[in-house]
C-alpha cells in the first residue's frame, strides 16, 4: 500500500500524461524538451520513458501552463490538508487567474497594494514615479483563515479584549486571511521567462507587511543548467521543486553529461532543488 504522498505523486504524473502536458511526439521528442538542445531532448526523453509518456499531441502555450498550474494545485489539495498534526489551521489552496476574485491584495500582508493600485490608476504622474512592480500575481496560493477566540482559547484562556488587538491570526481583529505560500509553476524554462518567478518573489518580499509567505517554484525543465539559473542563490525563492526529480537524476546519469550531472548534484545536495513530493512537508514548516 502506497503512502498518501506517494499515491498523490503517482496521480500527479498520471494527470500530466492524461492532460497532454507530458507527451512524446513521433520523433521521440518530449513536450518539455528544447528541440534546439540535444542534451535537453535526451534528458527529457529519459524522464518521459520512465513515466511512460505516450506519443500524442501536446498541449500548447497557455493551455499547458494553465493545466500545469491546475495539477500543482490539485497535488497540494490532496496532501497538505492532511498535515494538520504538523500545521493546524483552516487552509485554502487556490489557483489564481485573471477571472479569480482572489488577488494578492486579498491577504493581510498585502491588502495595502489595492490602495496603491487605485492611487496610481487615478494619478498618471504618481504611476510614472512608482511603476507597478508592487503588483504580483502568483499562480497558486495557500492561505489560512483567521481564528476565532474560542479556538485560540481552546486549551486555556490565552487572549481577551485587553490584549492582542492587532494580531493577524485573530478573527476578532477583523483582518484578512493570511497568505502562507506562493507557488509559481513553470513547465519549462526558456530564455528569461523563468526569471518572472524571481521578479514575483522580490515583489512579495519588498511589498509585504508582516510575515513573509513561502515562495517556491515548481518546474518540469529537464536541463540542470536552466534550473540552476533560478534555483542557485538565496534571498528570494525558498526552493525550486521538480515534477520528477528522481526520474530527472536517472535521465541525466543515462545521458552521460558530466557537467549536467555535477550541476544537478550541486542543486540537490545544496537543498536548492527538491522533488514535488517534498513540497507539502516543507510548507508545514
Amino acid at each position: 500500500m502506497q503512502t498518501l504522498i506517494a499515491e498523490a505523486r503517482r496521480k500527479y504524473h498520471a494527470g500530466l500524461l492524461a492532460n497532454g502536458i507530458l507527451t512524446v511526439d513521433a520523433k521521440g521528442v518530449a513536450s518539455n524538451a528544447d528541440k534546439s538542445s540535444k542534451l535537453s531532448v535526451r534528458i527529457a526523453q529519459g524522464i518521459a520513458r520512465r513515466l511512460m509518456a505516450e506519443v500524442r499531441d501536446k498541449s500548447v502555450g497557455q493551455t499547458a501552463g494553465a493545466k500545469f498550474e491546475q495539477l500543482n494545485m490539485e497535488f497540494l489539495e490532496a496532501t497538505f490538508p492532511y498535515l494538520q498534526n504538523l500545521r493546524p489551521g483552516k487552509w485554502h489552496i487556490v489557483k489564481l487567474g485573471n477571472r479569480s476574485s482572489i488577488k494578492t491584495s486579498s491577504f493581510a500582508q498585502y491588502e495595502h497594494l489595492d490602495y496603491l493600485n487605485n492611487l496610481t490608476r487615478e494619478d498618471a504622474r504618481l504611476a510614472a514615479s512608482m511603476g507597478n512592480d508592487y503588483m504580483v500575481a502568483p499562480d497558486v496560493v495557500v492561505y489560512r483563515e483567521t481564528e476565532p477566540d474560542e479556538v485560540i482559547n481552546a486549551q486555556r484562556v490565552i487572549v481577551d479584549e485587553t490584549v492582542c488587538g492587532l494580531s493577524d491570526i485573530r478573527k476578532s481583529c477583523g483582518g484578512l486571511p493570511i497568505l502562507h505560500a506562493s507557488i509559481s509553476a513553470k513547465w519549462t524554462m526558456r530564455s528569461d521567462r523563468s526569471q518572472n518567478s524571481r521578479t514575483e518573489a522580490l515583489g512579495l518580499i519588498r511589498n509585504r507587511k508582516g510575515h513573509l509567505p513561502h515562495i517556491v517554484v515548481v518546474t518540469g525543465e529537464p536541463l540542470p543548467a536552466r534550473i540552476a539559473s533560478l534555483a542557485l542563490g538565496t534571498g528570494d525563492i525558498d526552493c525550486v521543486y521538480h515534477f520528477a526529480l528522481g526520474e530527472l537524476v536517472e535521465a541525466v546519469n543515462d545521458a552521460q553529461a558530466e557537467d549536467a550531472a555535477e550541476m544537478l548534484r550541486i542543486l540537490v545536495s545544496g537543498r536548492r532543488l527538491k522533488d514535488i513530493s517534498d513540497l507539502p512537508l516543507d510548507l508545514a514548516v
